[in-house]
């Protein structure tokens, strides 16, 4: 189960990066690309990636109950990992909402019939909640993929994800601020 799961969870990465660069083209009114039907299919397997999550999850809480400690202290990482999860399905909702609202074409870029300082927030909270979630399981999933390398990999992938989620957070402020213009 838990590389079926990493195995969703590349999917997702892939499917992310290429929304993100296509929705980061879109606020920067540099492209006018729709990516809907992607984006839907990335939301799909969220949902599978959390329901195999929440299954492991489950069986590790139920290992810790029976071993009778939780050592919550010992388990930072663990549950880092589980919250930072659960604010992204949170930070999703919000991501849908301020997008699918209804914007119009104009010159080539959509704007949004409201994008306030909420929604712009709500936005930079997705980006963060993503940022510590891919940066504590970039190892665990290497791991069960059997990359053993996975020193080199992971400083690679963190680099190249962290690239994108800077241009995500610079295409909504810049966005935000052209909107409230």
């Amino acid at each position: 189960m838990k590389k079926a799961n990493s195995i969703v969870t590349i999917a997702i990465m892939v499917l992310f990066v290429i929304h993100a660069v296509f929705g980061s083209l879109n606020l920067f009114g540099v492209s006018s690309t729709s990516l809907k039907p992607l984006a839907w299919v990335n939301i799909g397997l969220v949902v599978v990636h959390m329901t195999l999550s929440g299954i492991l999850t489950s069986k590790a809480l139920m290992a810790m109950k029976k071993a009778g400690r939780g050592y919550f202290k010992e388990n930072r990482l663990f549950w880092a990992r589980r919250i930072s999860g659960f604010a992204i399905m949170i930070f999703i909702v919000f991501h849908i909402t301020a997008f699918s609202s209804g914007g119009a074409p104009t010159d080539g870029a959509v704007v949004l019939k409201w994008f306030t300082t909420g929604r712009f927030i709500c936005q930079i909270l997705l980006v963060l909640s993503i940022a510590v979630h891919v940066i504590s399981n970039v190892k665990p999933v290497l791991i069960s993929l059997g990359i053993k390398a996975f020193k080199e990999r992971k400083a690679d992938i963190l680099f190249f994800v962290s690239i994108i989620l800077v241009l995500c957070a610079v295409a909504l402020l810049v966005y935000y601020l052209r909107w409230n213009m």
